[in-house]
């Protein structure tokens, strides 16, 4: 791969407008893609964090005031730099509408908010799914130390270009039937306004116009506006780490849209060693009404040394 050089975290907003402009454009004009991922990634070194948007975040999803990030706020943080890779014009999906399916985490270290990061993303694994065409973004999160960079943040994202089908890419056997779905005792009920979705965009940046508001949403096929998969991660998984320290791996499915506005119930097991030490924990979050599953994940301690091996396989969602 070869990389690109970005001056500064780019502005959602501007990436957003962007899309909406080649969205018009593509409907004019057929499209040119060659239906392949880019072979470069992007990067921004020594970008800083806006420590009055970290207070903002933190408040938002129920942290405590902290000078280290939270690990959801580290994605928030990267994320307009994978973003910069779907608004490219070469870029083989388009970026409207996109439906985030699955995250997958190491928080290598506790990151301080005054620490000079390097994020680099990079696209991969574009593959075929039943309702469209999925792709992968990986972000790197990079600091200076003595012995040259070190990692203290890895995410892999996998979203979903619903009703996208591209040529050459095939779309996989219908999955199995999943199982019924029993809900547990819950833990907490989280109640969401129809504002959560703008909410969350003030602080994030993320103005996707499916989480905005119900005719923005309606307009890119969706019945009514929904949650951002990253607010109900960066709060659920708070919710699984608290006080724990060390480095650890988290990741998260969703296999429901939480449409606003909205009750979600979840529960959070914790899983202890036999020397009662934390083993991490496991997390649901449901409509306690239908039962219908939202999402579902897991958070693990990690040890320093696991942080080089990458990630596991992506599931297919």
């Amino acid at each position: 791969m070869t990389d690109t050089q970005l001056s500064e975290i780019p502005a959602l907003g501007r990436l957003y407008a962007g899309a909406l402009g080649s969205a018009a454009k593509s409907r004019l004009s057929p499209s040119k893609t060659t239906g392949a991922l880019p072979a470069d990634r992007h990067v921004v070194r020594g970008a800083s964090v806006d420590l009055a948007r970290l207070t903002e975040f933190q408040h938002l999803v129920l942290h405590s005031a902290t000078d280290y990030l939270p690990t959801g706020y580290v994605h928030t943080f990267a994320f307009p730099v994978a973003m910069s890779l779907m608004a490219r014009e070469d870029f083989p999906l388009p970026l409207l509408g996109m439906v985030h399916l699955r995250n997958e985490v190491q928080h290598l270290r506790p990151i301080h908010y005054g620490e000079p990061l390097t994020v680099t993303a990079w696209a991969e694994n574009l593959g075929g799914h039943r309702a469209g065409t999925q792709v992968e973004l990986v972000a790197e999160v990079t600091v200076e130390a003595d012995g040259g960079p070190e990692t203290v943040w890895r995410g892999r994202s996998t979203y979903l270009a619903k009703g996208v089908f591209l040529p050459k890419i095939d779309r996989p056997e219908k999955s199995a039937v999943r199982a019924e779905f029993v809900p547990p005792l819950p833990t907490a009920l989280w109640r969401l306004g129809s504002d959560a979705g703008r909410s969350y965009a003030r602080v994030s940046g993320d103005f996707n116009p499916i989480h905005l508001s119900r005719l923005s949403a309606k307009a890119l096929g969706m019945k009514q506006s929904l949650a951002h998969g990253m607010y109900l991660a960066s709060r659920v998984v708070a919710d699984a780490v608290q006080s724990h320290e060390g480095p650890f791996r988290w990741s998260i499915d969703f296999e429901s849209p939480v449409f606003l506005p909205a009750t979600v119930a979840v529960a959070i097991t914790d899983d202890n060693e036999a020397s009662g030490g934390w083993a991490g924990a496991t997390f649901t979050g449901w409509n306690p009404r239908s039962h219908r599953r939202h999402f579902t994940g897991s958070v693990t301690p990690l040890d320093s040394a696991a942080g080089s091996s990458g990630f596991s396989a992506a599931a297919q969602a």
